[in-house]
């Protein structure tokens, strides 16, 4: 009996072994690898091949995205400073960590008014004038509010799927703030 317990015991081991084996392969069937992006500033906005992921960060902390393994155009924007772009390689079941400063621009002059976005998603992106301006917990809460100058725009509020939440013509005027509310 002891023997046939040995026998059984190294059968059922190498087939654990085995399996184990086979996980990591199998990751890389699955074509899955993750994409971590540390930019200064973290509300810089992540977009691979021109789709919008989300925010570089949240609360200072990096997130991680999901995405295909292969080579994929990588653009990091925020209204404040220049865009980077560059080319990134994605392993399967591996992270690959971009770690970019972004160089400032020349900050806007006053006078301002402010739009506010209310009920939307909080990784929602905000767009004015097709340019991507943050996403919308940015903009939410009574003491924020996205600061342009007076002028005719055109909003859009996309959400991370892609779907046009809110697309709207706004004239806002000098000490104006627009409450755009989520439908």
């Amino acid at each position: 009996m002891t023997a046939k317990r040995s026998i059984l015991t190294l059968c059922i081991a190498v087939i654990g072994v085995l399996v184990l084996s086979l996980i990591p392969l199998a990751a890389e069937q699955g074509g899955g690898g993750y994409l971590k992006v540390k930019a200064q500033p973290g509300r810089t906005g992540v977009y691979l091949d021109g789709k919008y992921l989300g925010p570089a960060a949240n609360f200072r902390r990096a997130r991680t995205y999901a995405v295909p393994a292969g080579e994929h155009e990588l653009l990091l924007r925020e209204p404040r400073y220049e865009d980077y772009k560059t080319t990134v390689r994605i392993e399967a079941g591996r992270t690959t960590t971009i770690t970019q400063a972004m160089k400032p621009l020349q900050p806007p002059t006053p006078p301002f008014g402010k739009l506010r976005f209310v009920g939307f998603e909080k990784y929602c992106a905000v767009y004015v004038n097709n340019g991507y301006m943050g996403h919308c917990d940015e903009f939410n809460a009574f003491w924020q509010g996205l600061k342009l100058n007076p002028g005719n725009y055109e909003v859009k509020v996309v959400s991370t799927k892609g779907e046009t939440l809110l697309q709207q013509k706004v004239s806002l005027a000098a000490n104006q703030t627009i409450k755009l509310r989520a439908q």
